[in-house]
């Protein structure tokens, strides 16, 4: 026989006993399904969270090497005052 997991909550029980039923599927099935499924969230969640900070950090870096004088929203530092040809 393979390990058991002891589960001591009728809520649970009530949950994974309906889902076995809509589903046809074992109560072990329907656990480690949904145990599977939770898994996968939770590292997906991880893994973005990983990548929105190695992004914050690129763009931080990026930023920084910009210096104080930024680009106006009108483009205008692109064209020349007198002629307004493009630089």
């Amino acid at each position: 026989m393979g390990t058991q997991l002891n589960i001591k909550s009728e809520d649970a029980y009530r949950l994974a006993s309906r889902l076995s039923e809509l589903t046809g599927e074992s109560l072990t099935a329907v656990v480690t399904e949904a145990l599977r499924e939770r898994l996968h969230r939770q590292l997906q969640s991880q893994d973005r969270e990983q990548r929105l900070k190695r992004l914050r950090a690129i763009t931080s870096d990026i930023r920084a090497a910009m210096g104080e004088d930024l680009p106006t929203s009108d483009h205008s530092w692109l064209y020349d005052d007198e002629t307004g040809l493009p630089r």
